[in-house]
């Protein structure tokens, strides 16, 4: 027979509370995005099939016109500016900067 004193267990209790029906309470929870395109002013766009630089103008800045512009914040992406590609992404400057 062994001398060795065992662990007294005895005065321990265990208790389990489950959460299983308790529903996670989001009330409180809020959420806040502060855009990119407000801090550095620069959005990027992928090239869709169709578009052109005057097209991309448009839709973004409200003048065809401002194609140049477009061409000239991606000269190290678009050599010449009725090339280009779907899948290509493209810096557009801030709408500040268009005059």
């Amino acid at each position: 027979m062994s001398n060795e004193k065992k662990a007294d267990f005895s005065g321990v209790t265990a208790k389990v509370d489950s959460t299983e029906q308790q529903k996670a309470d989001f009330s409180g929870v809020t959420a806040k995005v502060d855009s990119t395109e407000e801090i550095i002013g620069e959005q990027s766009y992928t090239i869709e099939k169709g578009d052109t630089l005057s097209k991309i103008a448009k839709e973004h800045y409200g003048s065809a016109n401002a194609w140049k512009h477009i061409f000239e914040a991606n000269r190290d992406i678009i050599e010449d500016p009725d090339r280009i590609f779907p899948g290509q992404v493209i810096k557009l400057p801030p709408k500040d900067s268009i005059a």
